[in-house]
Order: structure tokens, then C-alpha cells, then sequence
């Protein structure tokens, strides 16, 4: 594999495949042209990283060839004796097809890990130098994590161990690892991570390079390079870090610019020590032209190129293989070429860049074009030994297998692939996926698409089924979710669909692993779509994981037919263990959607099947969501009962994750039954286990829970604090989301502490996050959140819209529970504005929908909320004073919520403890708005609703 770089040292950075230097036969490389501009911005960068200790971030973005790599690498270069101490790592999407690949091999580069190293030297070499960076920090989760980036496995820690069941945790962990050991390493000394072609990259990597470049802290320069698609792909990227982060648009060449770059490539034309250029005429006859390159050929390669430097150098080339330019013996002043100037009018040369890749496939001999073939069969990477099985595909074994006839075969395809590499068709890597080959990747991705045209069906196919055999023999494979997939597509490609849908489901379980969890589902859905009915086992165990990773990128409904056609399997085979595993996730789709009675079949369904299983972890699993649902319905003394239950076994296993779950949920409910005092101990107690075993995403939840029992307890300075340590944490891990959710929470207590003001500024932070996140639950409870905030401020118009667009979502969503809720609010604004006769209507038509969808879910405790509600709208409003009819009706609505209030032991509610409600136009004090919301903690006499956005329950 690739070695460390040296402070100062570029070589590690390789060059892209569209901005490559030109071949041996090609001049050395010319200067960098017109890029002022650009290596400016650069240096401010740097400057700034050097000066502040503060990261910075340069994207570079433009066309393939117009030179981002060369441009990043001459920057780079100057800086050696300018900042000696600057160290260089690289990594490009091209590099390797997994969800992290861009930092697959910048990080082995970081650690010098060499091709063909001894994995368990590696992991020494690895443990070292964290160990030397982090000190004693808890080397063991460090190396963990990194471990998976890198493609090694370390042992496991009481972190690891407890999110191994919790793959959206292990992602943020991991990212925050990452963070750390960066920043720790660049507290040693300014540390510059190159990444090309981005614009390639897999949305985890991505995703994962935003958050650095967003919160990285320390001397870090941040160097990215890719093509206008990024741009297309993410069109805020630029906005990415904000000030920290220049985006650079680099756009070809000037004319002037243009031709002094083909001069430069042509400088062995030009005359040294006051000689002549030779040139020969179309007689053949040589003479002694006029000093400098001949303008007829700088014009040519004007021309064609347009202002981008590498098709300038292509120019250049196709010049060499048309034989307009012969090389002479070269003297001590370097190479010297004498100009068939006569043969420029003859030649073929290219007007597209399609004809100069025709061009250039047409310069090659039989035996190097069949050697690209077989190398554009495996793919844009490949490898010597994957070439060397390829061209015996379908030969006999001699008599006496000897050495000499493996070394002679090596020999010639060595010899070609150097010859190919110097005239600029390949490059090779300086690290090999697979030990004892070596890895090449084409330099043009077009010359690689016309080679695979040109192959015969027949011949595809051959090298297709012989590469996939090479491929299964490769102990890194199985490993490797990228060579995974590239062994399913060989596979699929020679008609095996059943071995490439299993190379994918192993493809999806290495990044489900690695909590790739987009990149796992992808491969999942292609897998299970090859495999058919075939190996009904292993389809069950990729159904439940294609769920998990499908409900953590919130898609419910694919979620739930996976685990459909996953019950039904188990069915057929009575496999009563994975019928109830089915049975539990189902009732957790249905219990988070509000479909609390579905919720219920399923769960208690999933029960019995474990306890027939003796599945004693099920067993557990199960009775905490059936506590998390008597919770939700507001049947407190029943949650209590079934939660401590699940508590108790699971403390009998000792899994203290699943613990901490526990007391977190327990801690939920005894708040809502008012045991205030109990409640604080209980998450006290998670909060500690959560800490001591570095579950940073539970210590958000928690700390935001404690928050809520503060806002409840009208002790809004303390919730403030606990909600902004939630908040730091959550972005130290970089769980944009829960941001999002703990600052709908700070502004919901700004709100109720009397800061309606501060409230509204840091609600629509929270509203602008969860836009730009996609995430329409909690934008939607921002919005719901800043409807009541507009509504303290007595501006009515904006509190309705907010109400208004909050509804639209929660529909879209499809959260029952949500809708009810916020179309309980809506009434109640519209009742408050006394804008006439026509909004007394849709305020009535919005209490009754709120009513119909408790009424259907079942959800009795928010239905007398609603009542509640709706009755106060009707006894105060001016439209009813004398309507008899709707004062009976409120009666009646206010006897039915003080029934289910008894029935469920709770008091009736109180009002929130908010400031003096402002006036409607009318005169009439606004009725308060109801307290109960996803966005807070219910008071003791009004129990939880729902556990997101505003508490937080734990996932079984």
C-alpha cells in the first residue's frame, strides 16, 4: 500500500486520471499557465491555516483536463521550503467503489502502510502511531473505528460492543473519532487531506466530508477537486463551512495562455544555443527553420483543445504517434525532435474528442490493444494478476508445468503495461489492493468505454467468467464490499444471477458493518432482486437487514414490505425466532407511525413467537416496545410494569447498552406518571452507564431528556443549560438531526420562559437545519414550535402560516399522531385571530379532523386533550355565546375527557406556565395554546404524547 508523506512531501498525492502529465515520449512537464488567480486563493488558505491554526477549505471545480490536480500539486510543491512542516495525504472516489473509499487510501497513507504489509504488522503500526497521537485516550475505540476505513479489524471495547446493534450511532461515533484523531494529529503539525474527483464519490462520503469540512478544528487545509456535477449534485456545497470555505471555478485557457502552453510542450522543437529548429517539407527534404515551435503545429493544438491544458498534451501526443514529430538522439540538453512538418496536411488528425481517442486506440499493435481490452473488462481499476489469468483463459496445461513459462508470460505483460503507462493509456497505483499484483487504472475513462465497444459478446463474456474466478480466490475480497459488488457484476454479467445476488447480499452485510447504511440497502435491493426464491435463509437474514437499513434512511413503507416478505418466509419454514423478529419491527413501524392498536397485534404476536423460540434477548427487546406503547397511550401504571420487567432481564444478561435503553424509557414513563424525583434518577443512571461506555449518542438523549423533567419543572435556566450540552455533543458527533430536534426544544423553552423573541431566532435555525437536512418531521415540529412563538408575539398571520405549512407536512409525512396534534393548534390559532365568521368555520372543521384521527388510531389520551380543546373554543368564542346547541356539545366533550382522564389516572391538564397571552382583534383573551406536543415534555397532569422530536425513547 501507499507510504506516508513526508512533511512536505506530494508525492503522496497522486495525480488524477484527467489531469495526468504527458507520457515518455512527450516533453517534461510544462509550467502552470494562467492559474494566478487560483494558486492565490490557495495560499490565503493556507495562510490562514498556518497563521489561525484553523481549518480551511479550497474546492476546486472544472471540466476533466483543465488541470485541478495539477493545479493542487504545484501549490503543494511550492510550499516546501515555504512550509516545510506541512504534511500531505490524498484519497479520489475514483481510488475505490466503497461508501468511504476517499479515505481509504489517504488514511493508509497517513499510517504508511505498505503494499503487501503483513496484517498484523499493520494493525502494530497502526496502534502506534494513534497511540503516539492520542496519547492514552481510549486507543482501543480509536483504532476500531479507523480500522474500518482502512479494510483492518481490531478488537472490539465495551464502546464497540454497545453499539454493534445500533448502526446510525456507530456512524456518528465513528465520525467523531475521525474528527478527533485528525485534529490531534494536526495539533502536531499543519496536516493538508487532498481529495479528488469528489463529484464520483458515494453520498456516505460525502456526507462524511461535509462534516469536516463544517467542524474540523486545528491547522487542517482542505484541498477538494471535481468536476461541474458536484455542483449539480450538491448545490450548496460551496456554502459548506461557510467563510472557512472557498469555492474555486477553474475555466480553460485564454488564446495567449493556450499557445504558450503548446510552446512549453513543444519546447524539444525549439533550437537551443542559437540553433534552428529542423524541419523536413513534404519532399522529406530537411532544412533549418525559424527559431521556436512551428506555429502551424501550436495552432493545431489550439484548435482542438479550446483552452484545456490535457487535450493540448493529447495533441502533442497524437502528433507522435501520426509521425509529424521524430525524436532525435537526445544531447545534454534534453530530448530533441525534428518536425515532419510535410506529413501535418496528411495526417488524421482529430477534430473531437471522440476521433482523438480513436486516434490513439488505432496507434496501438495487436498485442497491447487486446491487453487494454481485457484490463477495460475488469474495469477503471485492475489488476497484473487478473491479466495474466486472462490471457490463459481457455489454454491447455503443458506437459511439465515449469517456472520459465509463467516468468516469459509475466515478462511480455509487464513489458506492456510499462509501455502503455509511458505513452499515457494507464497509470499505475502506488499501492495494490491484492498482494502480489500490481493495480493499474486507465488514465481516460473514454479510451477505457471504446475498448469495451469494440469487444465481441463472445469475448466479453470469456474474460467476464475468468475474472470472477480470479476475483473469488482473493482472500481481500471477502472483505471488501467494492470487490464484492465488482465480483456480483462479473457474475451477472456471464447470466449467474443467483452467486452475484449472494456476492451483493455479502456486499450490503460488509457495509452495514461498516454503517455505510445508503450503500448497504442499495446493494441489499439488487442483491435480493438476483437471488429470487432461491437460499430462502439467507434471504430472511437480508430481508431484516434491508428493513433496518431502509427505516434508517426513513423509507416506512419499503421498510415495512422487507419485513413483510421476511415474516412470510419465516412462516413457510416455521421459524419461529425470525417470524417474531419480523413481528417486532413491524409493530415498530406501526407504534412510530401512531398506528398504536396495529402496533399492539404485532408486538404481542412477536412475543409469543420469542418466548417459543426461548429467544431470551427477543424476549426483552419485545416487552420494552409493548412498555413503550402503553407510554404512548398514556397507560403509565402498565408502562411502568412492562418496562421494569424488560429492565430486570436485561440487567440478568449484563448488556449495558441495552440497559441504558432501558432506564432511558423507564425514565420516560415515570415521568409522565409525575414521579418526578424517580424519573431524575433513573435517567441519572443512564446517563452514566451511557457515558462511562462512550455512547455519545445516548448521552445526547439523555441529557435532553433531563432537559425536558427542567422545562416540566418550570426550572427553565437548568434546561437551558442541560439542552445546550446536548447540543455541543450532538455536534461533536455531528448528528445533525438530533441539532436540529434540542434547538426546536431551547426555542420551545425560550418561548416559555418569556422570550418569544429569542425563541423565534432560534427556531428558525432549527426550521433552516431540518430543510436543509430533508428531514420534514422535524422541520415540521419546527414550524409547529414557531407558529406558537409568532402567537406569544401576538403576530397571528405569521403564526397561522407556520401552523399552516407545519400541517401540510405532518400529512405528508404521515404521522397521525403529529397531524392531530398540530391540527388541534391550527384551531385553536385561527379560533385566537377573531378574523370572522368564515375562520370560526375552519376552526371548528380543524378541531373535528383533530378529533377523527384520535378516534381512528385509538389514541384516547390526545383525544381528550382535543376535547378539552374543542370545548373551550366553543363556551368562549363570540359565534356560540347564544347557541345553546354547541354549548351542550362542549359539555358533553368535556365530560367524555374527564372519563378517559380517570380511566387512565391522570389528572385533567393544566395549561403550560406561559406568559400573558395577548388579545385577538376582537377583544376576547386568546384561549392558551395546549401544551401537549411532540416538541416538549408534557406536564405531569398532560402524559407524553409521542417520543420525538421533543423527549427522546430508545430503540430496543
Amino acid at each position: 500500500m501507499s507510504r506516508a508523506a513526508a512533511p512536505g512531501d506530494v508525492e503522496a498525492m497522486e495525480m488524477s486520471r484527467e489531469d495526468s502529465a504527458t507520457g515518455a515520449a512527450t516533453p517534461a512537464r510544462a509550467p502552470l499557465i494562467g492559474r494566478e488567480a487560483e494558486l492565490s486563493a490557495l495560499a490565503r488558505a493556507l495562510d490562514a491555516v498556518e497563521r489561525e491554526r484553523s481549518t480551511r477549505t479550497v474546492t476546486l471545480v472544472g471540466p476533466p483536463g483543465i488541470g485541478k490536480s495539477r493545479l493542487a500539486r504545484d501549490f503543494l510543491e511550492r510550499q516546501r521550503q515555504g512550509s516545510a512542516a506541512l504534511r500531505v495525504y490524498a484519497g479520489s472516489a475514483g481510488d475505490m467503489a466503497s461508501a468511504y473509499g476517499i479515505f481509504t487510501r489517504l488514511l493508509r497513507a497517513r499510517f504508511g502502510l505498505s503494499d503487501g504489509m503483513d496484517k498484523d504488522a499493520a494493525r502494530a503500526e497502526v496502534r502506534a502511531q494513534v497511540a503516539h497521537v492520542m496519547g492514552d485516550r481510549k486507543v482501543g475505540d480509536v483504532i476500531y473505528f479507523l480500522g474500518q476505513f482502512i479494510g483492518l479489524a481490531f478488537g472490539d471495547s465495551p464502546l464497540t460492543r454497545a453499539v454493534q446493534d445500533d448502526p446510525a450511532q456507530a456512524d456518528l461515533i465513528r465520525r467523531a473519532v475521525l474528527k478527533a484523531f485528525l485534529e490531534a494529529d494536526a495539533a502536531q503539525g499543519p496536516v493538508c487531506l487532498v481529495f479528488e474527483d469528489i463529484h464520483a464519490a458515494h453520498d456516505d462520503s460525502l456526507a462524511l466530508l461535509r462534516y469536516l469540512i463544517e467542524y474540523l478544528a486545528g491547522p487542517v487545509l482542505i484541498v477538494c477537486a471535481a468536476r461541474p456535477e458536484l455542483l449539480t449534485r450538491e448545490d450548496d456545497w460551496g456554502k459548506v463551512g461557510e467563510r472557512r470555505h472557498a469555492l474555486v471555478e477553474l475555466t480553460p485557457l485564454g488564446e495567449a495562455e493556450a499557445a504558450e502552453l503548446a510552446r512549453a510542450l513543444l519546447a524539444p522543437c525549439m533550437p537551443r544555443g542559437g540553433e534552428d529548429v529542423v524541419v523536413v517539407d513534404a519532399a522529406g527534404a530537411e532544412s533549418q527553420g525559424r527559431p521556436g515551435a512551428p506555429p502551424e503545429l501550436v495552432e493545431a493544438a489550439c484548435s482542438f483543445a479550446n483552452g484545456n491544458p490535457a487535450l493540448i498534451e493529447q495533441m502533442v501526443r497524437i502528433c507522435h504517434d501520426q509521425g509529424v514529430i521524430e525524436e532525435l538522439a537526445p544531447d545534454s540538453g534534453g530530448p530533441r525532435w525534428r518536425v515532419q512538418l510535410g506529413k501535418l496536411s496528411t495526417a488524421h488528425l482529430p477534430m473531437t474528442v471522440e476521433d482523438a481517442v480513436n486516434v490513439r486506440l488505432a496507434a496501438l499493435d495487436h498485442d497491447c490493444r487486446q491487453l487494454l481490452e481485457q484490463a477495460a473488462t475488469i474495469g477503471p481499476a485492475f489488476w497484473s494478476g487478473a491479466l495474466f489469468v486472462l490471457g490463459r483463459a481457455g489454454c491447455q496445461a503443458p506437459e511439465l508445468w515449469g517456472e520459465e513459462e509463467s516468468d516469459k508470460d509475466l515478462d511480455r505483460i509487464n513489458a506492456a503495461l510499462r509501455s502503455l503507462c509511458d505513452r499515457g493509456y494507464l497509470r499505475k497505483q502506488s499501492e495494490s489492493s491484492f498482494a502480489g499484483s500490481d493495480e493499474f487504472v486507465f488514465m481516460h475513462d473514454k479510451e477505457r468505454e471504446a475498448l469495451q465497444k469494440r469487444m465481441s459478446a463472445a469475448a466479453q463474456r470469456r474474460y467476464h467468467h475468468a475474472i470472477a474466478e480470479w476475483l473469488e480466490q482473493q482472500v481481500a475480497v471477502r472483505a471488501s464490499e467494492e470487490f464484492l459488488a465488482e465480483l456480483a457484476t462479473h457474475r451477472e454479467r456471464i447470466g449467474d444471477a443467483v452467486r452475484a445476488g449472494l456476492s451483493l447480499l455479502d456486499a450490503g452485510d460488509v457495509a452495514r458493518g461498516r454503517y455505510s447504511n445508503a450503500k448497504a440497502a442499495e446493494y441489499y435491493a439488487r442483491g435480493l432482486s438476483l437471488l429470487g426464491d432461491a437460499h430462502v435463509a439467507r434471504r430472511i437474514d437480508a430481508l431484516h437487514d434491508y428493513g433496518d437499513v431502509l427505516q434508517l434512511a426513513g423509507r416506512i413503507d419499503d421498510a415495512l414490505a422487507a419485513f413483510r416478505e421476511m415474516l412470510t418466509l419465516a412462516y413457510r419454514l416455521d421459524n419461529r425466532r425470525k417470524g417474531g423478529a419480523a413481528h417486532n419491527r413491524v409493530g415498530r413501524l406501526y407504534r412510530d407511525s401512531g398506528s398504536l392498536d396495529e402496533a399492539g397485534k404485532h408486538l404481542t404476536t412477536a412475543l409469543r413467537l420469542f418466548e417459543g423460540a426461548r429467544d431470551e434477548r427477543g424476549i426483552a427487546s419485545t416487552i420494552d416496545d409493548i412498555g413503550k406503547l402503553h407510554w404512548l397511550r398514556g397507560e403509565y401504571q402498565e408502562a411502568l410494569k412492562w418496562l421494569r420487567d424488560a429492565l430486570s432481564r436485561r440487567e440478568r444478561m449484563g448488556d449495558r447498552r441495552s440497559i441504558a435503553l432501558s432506564l432511558n424509557n423507564l425514565g420516560l414513563a415515570l415521568q409522565d406518571s409525575g414521579e418526578f424525583k424517580q424519573a431524575l434518577n433513573t435517567f441519572e443512571r443512564s446517563l452514566a452507564i451511557r457515558r462511562e461506555i462512550s455512547d455519545l449518542l445516548g448521552v445526547v438523549v439523555t441529557l435532553n431528556n433531563l432537559g425536558m423533567i427542567a422545562q416540566d419543572q418550570r426550572d427553565h435556566r437548568r434546561a437551558l443549560k442541560l439542552f445546550e450540552e446536548a447540543l455541543e455533543v450532538a455536534r461533536q458527533v455531528g448528528d445533525r438531526n438530533r441539532t436540529a430536534l434540542i434547538l426546536t426544544n431551547i426555542g420551545g423553552t425560550l418561548y416559555r420562559s418569556g422570550d418569544p423573541d429569542e425563541a423565534v431566532r432560534v427556531l428558525q435555525q432549527a426550521e433552516e437545519l431540518c430543510d436543509e437536512l430533508g428531514d420534514r418531521l422535524g422541520l415540521a415540529e419546527a414550524r409547529r414550535a414557531l407558529g406558537k412563538a409568532y402567537m406569544l408575539r401576538g403576530d397571528l398571520e405569521k403564526a397561522r402560516d407556520s401552523i399552516s405549512r407545519a400541517v401540510d407536512l405532518f400529512a405528508s409525512v404521515r404521522s397521525k399522531v403529529h397531524l392531530g396534534i398540530a391540527l388541534r393548534t391550527l384551531g385553536e390559532i385561527t379560533a385566537a385571530g377573531g378574523w370572522g365568521s368564515a375562520n370560526t368555520k375552519s376552526a371548528r372543521a380543524y378541531f373535528a379532523r383533530s378529533v377523527s384521527i384520535f378516534e381512528e388510531t385509538g389514541n384516547e389520551l390526545e383525544l381528550a386533550r382535543t376535547f378539552q380543546a374543542y370545548a373551550r373554543f366553543l363556551t368562549t368564542d363570540r359565534s356560540f355565546l347564544a347557541n345553546m346547541a354547541a354549548r351542550r356539545e362542549a359539555v358533553t366533550m368535556n365530560e367524555r375527557a374527564e372519563a378517559i382522564f380517570a380511566r387512565l389516572k391522570v389528572t385533567s391538564m393544566r395549561f403550560e406556565d406561559e406568559p400573558t397571552l395577548p388579545t385577538g382583534p376582537a377583544g376576547l383573551a386568546m384561549p392558551p395554546v395546549s401544551s401537549s406536543s411532540p416538541g416538549r415534555a408534557p406536564t405531569p397532569e398532560e402524559p407524553a404524547l409521542f417520543p420525538s422530536p421533543g423527549r427522546v425513547s430508545s430503540s430496543s
